[in-house]
């Protein structure tokens, strides 16, 4: 029987055990996906996501002999525009193929049709395997085509909509070339921008611009046929973002490129988590399309990279998710030593 469970309010107790159970879930689905640790996460890092009131999380579990086997997750906006909703499912190896996926999606997506979604959108990785291969609209990376969690979603209806990849980034790097990197970026951008760092908080006298460019990414990032809604921010979601993200001991590290009126044209952020033996996480990345064509995405990198090697040296690397077709995106990665570790599909199921 599929129940949904509470989402725990304080770290401790039954609730709480439970929800350590479905991350657990997670990350060993996700390991598996994508043949490395460095892709697991802790239940305080996404208890604090799951708090977000912008963005309320249902949480939904499966379990075997009083054991949590298997995991769903369903998301939608508080306001703005409700129409779509993010669901996903995850079942460990061993109970697979009983039907416990397909009951998890079943009451999903009948709760989202039951809320007058339009839509379903999925994110899931799909270990690399031989044979035919599934392409996207984009045109741009493929999935093996027989993999099970393919062959479940398209019996489902989903359609692939997007091919995201995952790379790494192997720490530390050579402080002398990324320094020597870092000042020919500046020379090639020019003086028209002066870039900023910060770590922890955002300034109040840049929420308002870090609000724009948070909504903005929900609108500018490659998202093809997904239909994924705008995503208003406001200077003080902002701060209610960074105050949970940092509940666990994690720092946002943020470099903004400032133009000339001194309003952000662009920013990069790094999540260090609290143990010096995780992988830090490339959170957002962003230039104004207005402010495009001045190399600004390589410099703000290079200066977000050069900040953790100043205050958190020590961690093993750093993850990050682009779509398969954002090249420009992917180039500036690449260059920097980022390799593919593994790609997800984005699937989109109309409802």
């Amino acid at each position: 029987m599929v129940e949904e469970l509470p989402v725990p309010r304080e770290r401790s107790g039954p609730e709480w055990d439970d929800f350590v159970a479905t991350v657990e879930v997670r990350n060993v689905c996700e390991e598996l996906g994508y043949g490395t640790p460095d892709v697991r996460v802790t239940a305080e890092t996404l208890h604090g996501w799951f708090q977000d009131p912008h963005s309320p999380h249902h949480l939904f579990a499966v379990r075997v002999d009083g054991r949590i086997v298997a995991r769903g997750l369903y998301e939608h906006l508080a306001e703005g525009d409700t129409r779509a909703c993010w669901v996903d499912a995850r079942v460990l190896p061993e109970h697979r193929g009983r039907g416990i996926g397909t009951a998890i999606m079943e009451q999903l997506e009948a709760r989202a049709r039951a809320e007058g979604r339009t839509h379903a959108i999925v994110y899931i990785v799909s270990p690399d395997a031989s044979g035919p291969r599934l392409e996207p609209p984009t045109g741009s990376g493929s999935l093996p085509a027989d993999n099970p969690e393919v062959r479940f979603l398209q019996r489902r209806g989903y359609r692939l909509e997007q091919v995201v990849r995952g790379s790494r980034l192997p720490l530390p790097l050579d402080a002398d070339e990324l320094a020597r990197r870092l000042a020919a970026a500046r020379d090639r951008t020019g003086a028209g921008y002066r870039i900023r760092e910060w770590s922890g908080t955002t300034p109040e006298r840049h929420r308002d611009d870090m609000a724009v460019l948070y909504t903005r990414m929900s609108t500018d990032a490659p998202q093809g046929a997904l239909d994924e809604p705008e995503d208003v921010w406001t200077g003080a979601r902002v701060a209610e973002h960074e105050d949970r993200t940092n509940s666990d001991g994690t720092v946002l590290l943020t470099a903004v490129a400032e133009d000339a009126a001194g309003h952000l044209a662009g920013f990069t952020q790094l999540s260090v988590p609290p143990a010096a033996s995780a992988p830090v996480e490339q959170r957002d990345t962003l230039v104004l399309r207005e402010h495009r064509g001045h190399a600004l995405g390589m410099l703000l990198k290079l200066a977000n990279l050069a900040q953790l090697a100043r205050t958190y040296p020590g961690h093993p690397s750093i993850t990050t998710w682009n779509a398969d077709e954002n090249r420009h995106m992917l180039n500036v990665n690449e260059a920097l030593g980022f390799v593919p570790m593994g790609y997800e599909g984005a699937w989109k199921l109309e409802l």
